[in-house]
């Protein structure tokens, strides 16, 4: 019987059929079709009728959960609107101070939601000077980091997998044309190093030169150009996947700033007199790269520029909306939740963000706690009128389009009727064409007629299925055009990944459904080298572009196309917008609705005159995305960001000569043991090599006895604080000498937060167990870490009778302040302990302790009216550390909560819940306990990778950030009971194994009682573990 179907009319309707097709098709679930698989090669109709009964329930069980997962998503998206409205009713109150009646307005209209036209704040650009050959005598040092994915400068392997794609051909092109640019002396790329078997050796190499820089003689040296570096972080012989990889990326920010602390000295003689030259900019590719330079732009005090990629706040968003998988269920996938906090993280840290498109800002940045569009004008204006910000931020986002190198890029002339110099692709001989046209060619049996060209892995998100349902199911277009799918590269697609391997099987199928051979190529292999050839085949053809795919953060491939002289049909969702409008050389599509994908390519491979004007728009535009254009904005707008250099480098020498030798304490010599050695062995003097031993004895002998008159008074002194004064006082911190340095950061407190008899005894063990073993003690040397202010740290080492001049450095008030004791640096007028003054510089950025204390104190107030569950905590608090008692650990919000809400309020700081949860801490962003690791080393020369930190096995919640990195870790069993971990994170967070590595060989457990030997054995045994 004849009736009118959903497959047409005249087509009799099979309910079976209908089914399958829309219903199943549409769920869009790779088991579901296996399930199908099995149905169809069913012969019994009862087992066949049970099983599709199975998936009518199936279908009707995700369709709920997809309801269910929209309903959460509209919950979350209704309270983050509710908290955004009360951020800017605050930053309304807040931001009005000092402004004039019509200025108050500006801000009023400019935050708060108004269905009327609002005046907006004009950006003057006038300030912004172009790059240009009048900056070549800068001589920059630029840092470029892309952590995933396999990277090398040639023959790349673009679309093995799916961390190596078209970020890995952006960032190496973008550091060769940086290093051509006048100014820039060198480039550096940081990447994974990979040793393993399963990739290339090239691939383990520690470094690799990209182009010796630029062409101007005067601007050559011995070190410059551009470079891939490789660090490893993890297990070096084994590839890790990006979503594996965060546990590992301290490893990875030790190892880079020790590149860069090297380098910085090699420019400093070649280019710097004398000064170490620091990285101009410090530039994170994607959020594992982000967050790695957020912490190397902290610990060197440079500016950090962050180029998202893709976004994982997005991604979520996506995929939540396909209703497959819960938010648990993506997050165990791809961490996402741990992504999008290093992005969050980044976003702190970032002067500049570059995007790619201006959709990109709007529709995915604005998804992100720590970036508001309207607030980030705001504060901006303030900021150009002179005005405070009360230590709001925003970062600064800037559409800058990736470039590309034309080079290499082959333009053919073609006319109205033809290729000029064109080849017979019947007559030619199979050696005369480039290997990859006979690839193409062998499936196809007409190459004459125009190709249509999709090049992507084979990943759901780039839609090819549809595109090949657009070709087979329009007569016209597979009458006058061949498809050529380019599709990564496959041995087996048995062996790829489920989502890869599922685009594939669906494509082969569509083609024997539409019956597409002969009209369809789809080879297996291509190189990198081959692609520009295949443009070219694409383009002697007359043929035409496609991107179709769901969202496309960018489409370099479109640029890429265009270069190539191809018209251009891509999505219109994402950056594809942008490049043609830019390009004017295309159509865009609908990318969901496959009869406006076919009606496109349909009109550019019938319309011969739209075809050249496309095309001749396309070649005429094309160099707005050159990368010498690119590099100008680039190098123009990272000038706009402030330069923070050290101080210290100005102040300091790298090694200070005799005079200064001749002030080093009793102390040093005590370390090393008066041990001396004829056969040239170094002492504790810078002396020449042929002084005589016995004088170095004398000098020692001397320096004791003057010591002896400075006892009785040290002896006599009560206060903690004068302690250090007594005896001789060093000029220079002695960590500039040490060769190891052991940490003390255990968090041992009683139920009122003090600090219990624990810490001191593992001070006091670790001591012994260092001073027992003569090489562990050699020229070593301790410090303590801790959340208390220097007068209980003090009162503290008091009570169990420890000098504080036996440690080199007290790191206080949860990272804030950084104190040497008998060090001159640290001595006020009175003799008494000041904080390292230039740390405290070094962590200012970005802080503001009223704007922190007034936040908190805001954010604070209990949700049933009884008022704060926090108040100041006066005798903690210092000019960098914000401190309060914690009245109800029960009642407070987690870190993650507070730290949401701070960001969305512009505040960059860095929380803690510390001393058994009874106190919670503000520091600056720069500031924490491991990063103030990274700045002794930064500081003084000694090396992250030389340090012992001491923990227990519970502490505050800033203790995961120091169980990861290239230090040695020890952690004390049975010293802390109870910490302020509970306190970190809310369900819905990222988890502890995505900080912590969990087979690491540079941490280790001591085993039974708290004993000295065993604090001995723990120690030998992560150091010897490190170095095999």
């Amino acid at each position: 019987k004849s009736s009118s179907s959903p497959r047409g009319p005249h087509t009799i309707f099979n309910p079976t059929t209908y089914f399958v097709e829309e219903v199943v098709k549409g769920v869009d679930e790779s088991d579901l079709h296996r399930t199908w698989i099995k149905v169809v090669a069913t012969r019994n109709a009862r087992e066949r009728s049970s099983r599709l009964e199975n998936m009518c329930w199936r279908i009707w069980h995700l369709a709920r959960k997809k309801k269910q997962l929209e309903i959460e998503g509209i919950q979350r998206m209704s309270a983050r609107q509710n908290e955004q409205e009360k951020v800017r009713r605050e930053a309304t109150e807040d931001l009005s101070e000092d402004l004039d009646e019509g200025e108050k307005g500006d801000i009023v209209g400019e935050l708060m939601p108004s269905g009327t036209p609002k005046k907006k704040f004009q950006r003057n650009f006038s300030d912004l000077s172009v790059w240009s050959d009048e900056n070549k005598e800068k001589k920059l040092y630029i840092v470029l980091i892309s952590v995933h994915g396999l990277v090398r400068g040639e023959n790349m392997e673009l679309g093995s997998d799916s961390d190596t794609g078209g970020q890995v051909k952006y960032v190496v092109e973008l550091a060769r044309a940086l290093a051509m640019m006048p100014g820039v002396y060198r480039v550096d790329l940081f990447t994974r190093q990979v040793s393993s078997p399963d990739v290339d050796w090239s691939y383990g190499e520690p470094t690799e030169m990209l182009t010796s820089g630029s062409h101007d003689a005067e601007g050559s040296g011995e070190s410059a150009g551009a470079y891939i570096v490789r660090i490893p972080c993890g297990q070096s012989n084994k590839y890790i996947k990006k979503e594996s990889l965060w546990p590992y990326l301290q490893e990875f920010v030790d190892g880079a700033l020790a590149h860069i602390l090297n380098m910085s000295k090699v420019l400093g003689e070649q280019v710097g007199h004398g000064k170490p030259v620091l990285p101009y900019v410090i530039h994170g590719h994607y959020a594992d790269a982000g967050d790695v330079a957020a912490l190397l732009s902290g610990a060197l005090n440079v500016p950090m520029v962050l180029t998202g990629h893709s976004l994982g706040r997005n991604k979520l968003e996506q995929i939540m909306m396909q209703g497959r998988m819960s938010k648990e269920e993506i997050d165990a996938t791809y961490k996402i939740m741990r992504r999008i906090e290093g992005e969050e993280l980044a976003l702190d840290a970032a002067e500049l963000v570059i995007t790619s498109t201006r959709q990109e800002i709007d529709e995915q940045w604005g998804l992100y706690d720590g970036f508001d569009v309207k607030l980030e004008k705001v504060l901006r204006a303030r900021t150009r009128r002179g005005l405070s910000c009360h230590g709001r931020f925003m970062p600064r986002m800037m559409v800058i389009p990736p470039g590309m190198d034309f080079s290499n890029v082959v333009v053919q002339d073609i006319d109205g009727d033809g290729d000029k110099d064109d080849i017979n692709l019947d007559a030619a001989s199979p050696r005369s064409l480039p290997p990859i046209w006979a690839e193409v060619m062998r499936f196809l049996t007409n190459p004459h007629k125009p190709m249509i060209l999709a090049l992507s892995r084979p990943d759901p998100k780039k839609n090819i299925t549809t595109l090949v349902k657009a070709f087979g199911e329009c007569r016209p277009l597979r009458e006058l055009a061949n498809l050529v799918l380019i599709m990564g590269n496959r041995d087996d697609i048995e062996e790829m990944p489920p989502g890869n391997a599922n685009v594939l099987t669906t494509v082969l199928k569509l083609v024997d459904k539409y019956d597409l051979y002969g009209s369809v190529a789809f080879p297996k292999h291509h190189k990198q080298a081959d692609v520009p050839e295949i443009y070219r085949l694409t383009a002697k053809t007359k043929g035409v572009f496609i991107n179709p795919a769901l969202v496309e953060p960018f489409g370099l491939t479109l640029i890429e196309a265009a270069a190539h002289g191809l018209p251009i049909v891509a999505t219109k969702n994402g950056g594809p917008v942008d490049i043609t409008n830019t390009l004017n050389s295309g159509l865009l599509v609908d990318p969901h609705d496959q009869n406006a994908i076919a009606d496109a390519l349909l009109k550019l491979v019938a319309d011969k005159n739209l075809w050249h004007e496309c095309r001749k728009n396309g070649l005429r535009n094309i160099h707005l995305y050159s990368w010498p254009e690119h590099c100008r904005t680039y190098l123009a707008r990272v000038a706009g960001c402030r330069v923070r250099n050290p101080r210290w480098l100005k102040d300091t020498p790298a090694d200070a000569g005799a005079d200064d030798e001749a002030e080093d304490s009793l102390m040093e010599f005590q370390d090393l043991s008066l041990r001396l050695s004829i056969d040239g062995e170094r002492g504790s003097t810078n002396e020449p090599a042929s002084s005589d031993p016995q004088d170095q004895v004398q000098k020692i002998m001397n320096k004791l006895h003057q010591s002896s008159s400075a006892a009785p008074d040290a002896a006599t002194d009560k206060n903690p604080a004068n302690v250090q004064a007594a005896g001789t006082v060093n000029k220079y911190p002695l960590l500039r000498r040490r060769r190891r340095l052991f940490i003390v950061a255990v968090d041992c407190y009683g139920d009122d937060g003090r600090a219990s008899k624990k810490m001191l005894q593992v001070i006091q063990e670790v001591f012994r167990a260092v001073r027992s073993d003569t090489q562990l003690s050699k020229i070593s040397g301790f410090a303590l870490s801790t959340a208390m202010p220097l007068s209980e740290t003090l009162q503290l080492l008091q009570t169990g009778k420890v000098p504080p001049t036996d440690f080199d450095a007290l790191i206080c008030g949860s990272g804030s302040e950084v104190y040497y004791p008998g060090s001159a640096q640290c001595l006020d007028a009175q003799g008494k302990l000041r904080p390292d003054q230039d740390y405290l510089q070094h962590i200012n950025h970005r802080w503001s302790h009223d704007g922190a204390r007034q936040t908190i104190g805001k954010l604070m107030a209990s949700q049933d009216g009884s008022g704060s569950v926090v108040e100041p905590d006066m005798e903690s608090c210092n000019a960098h550390c914000v401190s309060f008692f914690v009245r109800d650990p029960k009642k407070v919000r987690t870190i993650d909560e507070m730290r949401e809400r701070l960001r969305m309020r512009g505040l960059r700081c860095h929380l803690m819940y510390c001393r058994n949860s009874t106190r919670m801490q503000v520091v600056p962003l720069m500031a924490s306990r491991s990063q103030a690791l990274r700045y002794l080393f930064v500081r003084w020369g000694l090396p992250v990778g030389n340090m012992y930190l001491v923990l227990g096995e519970h502490g505050d919640t800033d203790r995961e950030e120091m169980l990861s990195g290239l230090h040695k870790t020890v952690i004390v069993k049975g010293v802390t009971e109870k910490g302020s971990e509970d306190l970190l994170r809310s369900s819905g967070s990222y988890h502890k194994e995505d900080v912590v590595p969990s087979d690491s060989p540079l941490a280790t457990t001591t085993r039974g009682d708290l004993k000295s030997d065993e604090i001995l054995r723990a120690l030998k045994e992560v150091s010897k573990a490190s170095s095999g």
